[in-house]
């Protein structure tokens, strides 16, 4: 039986809308460890680091948020090692806000040495095969312990293709787990903000059913989820464009797990506030980098002696400094500074992505369709 919503424990924070394009909207998210101005992109640091940056590199860069991961964390270094730091924040050296991730993802990419009960998650460990156990609960503990500024309740991503049957026993066992999630939150009275997953797979009916029960738990935010998992972006986009304009206009509205900088200019205009992909770090890593002129395809022999740098209109530490051939040259060589200073790069380019479509939505200006990426 589905549980009555408890009063969730109010958190320090505020979310304030401050200026509207449309749909698209600018607000101010006000959390323990800082501002975010949205619509903001969230890199992705999913064992405590953001790979290739430092946190002074994430500042530089315009970061203001970035998002762990609480079953990679968990299982190394361990919880008992964060605490003693006094959280992640401490741990990491990042004084601004992070958001951690439940470790839901992990049931769905790591399916294969997990075994998925209703109470939760039996897996062994991929580091050193010990026994595991991951439920509801334990997620929230664990992302209490990591003091993170937003947390997410424990989900089932669920992989496509699947019949409706079974996305929605999932969906169902995810309302269940975000109840339990919720009353762990509650009965700890801990001052992060948790947020709810909208799940159900491509079936829209499934979405809105989620979505109306998450509704009446009445979470400080709301995030879709079970996106980017192998749907067509028909399907994709037939679920955002039902989903975002329902979800509470004066909470934040978070889309995980997918970042092309055309995804992000359209989800915008729907009206979400954030967003996390591992795009431009992992494309940092295999040499291709984002640009005003297009994506450039570092390994391409061409770029061998060019003196240019990625792009001549980029203010970042990268192209103030290095031309297309020197880090040709370090990936070439399979150079750590080259990854590096590619995802300075990428992350500068998502980044300043954002801050532009904030203009934009400031002076009433944005349009999709014409949005130069």
């Amino acid at each position: 039986m589905l549980l009555q919503a408890p009063c969730m424990q109010k958190a320090m924070s505020t979310f304030n809308i401050t200026a509207s394009s449309g749909a698209a909207r600018n607000a101010r998210l006000t959390l323990a460890h800082g501002v975010v101005e949205t619509p903001a992109f969230i890199p992705v640091g999913t064992r405590a680091t953001v790979k290739g940056m430092t946190p002074a590199l994430l500042h530089e860069s315009g970061a203001q948020i970035v998002l762990a991961n609480a079953w990679h964390l968990m299982l190394r270094p361990g919880i008992d090692v964060i605490k003693h730091h006094g959280g992640l924040h401490s741990f990491m050296a990042w004084d601004k806000p992070i958001l951690t991730d439940s470790g839901g993802y992990q049931v769905f990419s790591l399916a294969s040495i997990c075994s998925l009960r209703e109470e939760g998650v039996a897996f062994r460990s991929p580091i050193d095969g010990s026994k595991q156990w991951m439920d509801a609960e334990r997620s929230v503990r664990v992302q209490h312990a990591l003091a993170a500024d937003i947390m997410m309740v424990f989900d089932e991503c669920t992989p496509h293709p699947v019949s409706h049957a079974q996305a929605r026993a999932s969906m169902q066992r995810s309302l269940r787990w975000a109840e339990r999630s919720r009353a762990e939150h509650e009965r700890a009275a801990h001052p992060s903000l948790l947020f709810a997953i909208v799940q159900g797979s491509v079936y829209l009916d499934l979405r809105a059913a989620s979505l109306a029960r998450l509704l009446q738990l009445d979470f400080p935010g709301y995030a879709v989820g079970g996106l980017a998992v192998g749907e067509s972006l028909q399907q994709r986009h037939d679920v955002l464009r039902t989903i975002v304009p329902e979800l509470p206009h004066d909470k934040p509205r978070y889309l995980m797990g997918l970042g092309r900088p055309e995804d992000v200019v359209q989800a915008v205009a729907l009206g979400v506030d954030l967003f996390d992909c591992v795009i431009p770090s992992r494309h940092a890593r295999n040499a291709f980098l984002y640009s005003r002129q297009g994506l450039l395809r570092l390994r391409n022999a061409t770029y061998r002696n060019d003196r240019r740098p990625i792009d001549e209109n980029c203010a970042c530490y990268t192209c103030r400094h290095f031309t297309r051939a020197y880090l040709h040259h370090l990936d070439k060589n399979k150079e750590p500074l080259g990854i590096s200073l590619n995802t300075i790069h990428n992350l500068h380019y998502y980044l300043q992505l954002m801050a532009r479509i904030r203009t934009a939505i400031a002076a009433g200006t944005f349009d999709a369709d014409r949005f130069e990426l």
